[in-house]
């Protein structure tokens, strides 16, 4: 069974969050393929979309960052398998406690740093030059994903170490 057939609870809201949040990402994904396009079209006529390669740029960090903690909490990472297939079952969980860990204190400090370079982008109004979108907005979608991702990290590492102290493995 796996881990996200049994969860319950905080976790189970977790999961969910987490996926609705990557749906939110793909979705933003879609619109700015629908901005490329629209500018395409229009750069035939004479008049392509203008800022097009900004929103592009702010729009595909954000839909990046939101598939991150979907990517944490249905264990997607990439892996390298074939050392550990045959590994015991506390073995492969132990390691995955580590990848957790490892995922929620890199989650904890990007999200620190994430927030004093918005603060800075702030204070110091930088905008995109076209369009003049200001770059600090598109940290509040990113700050939300960090958090989320570090949530999913904790919940993988609970697992994991449930996992480790089950007995008869």
């Amino acid at each position: 069974m796996s881990a996200s057939a049994s969860r319950t609870g905080l976790p189970l809201a977790v999961e969910r969050a987490a996926t609705l949040w990557a749906m939110a990402g793909g979705a933003l994904l879609l619109l700015v393929v629908a901005i490329n396009v629209a500018s395409v079209i229009g750069g035939l006529f004479g008049k392509p979309f203008a800022g097009d390669f900004e929103l592009t740029e702010v729009g595909t960090a954000v839909a990046v960052f939101a598939f991150l903690p979907f990517v944490q909490i249905t264990d997607a990472n990439v892996s390298a398998d074939i050392f550990t297939q045959r590994a015991p079952v506390r073995l492969v969980a132990a390691f995955g406690l580590l990848a957790a860990l490892v995922a929620m204190a890199f989650a904890l400090l990007l999200g620190w740093r994430m927030y004093l370079g918005m603060l800075d982008q702030k204070s110091y109004d930088y905008t995109t030059a076209i369009v003049q979108f200001p770059h600090w907005i598109a940290f509040l979608p990113i700050l939300a994903s960090i958090a989320l991702l570090a949530l999913c990290a904790a919940v993988t590492a609970a697992e994991r170490l449930a996992r480790i102290a089950a007995p008869g493995h």
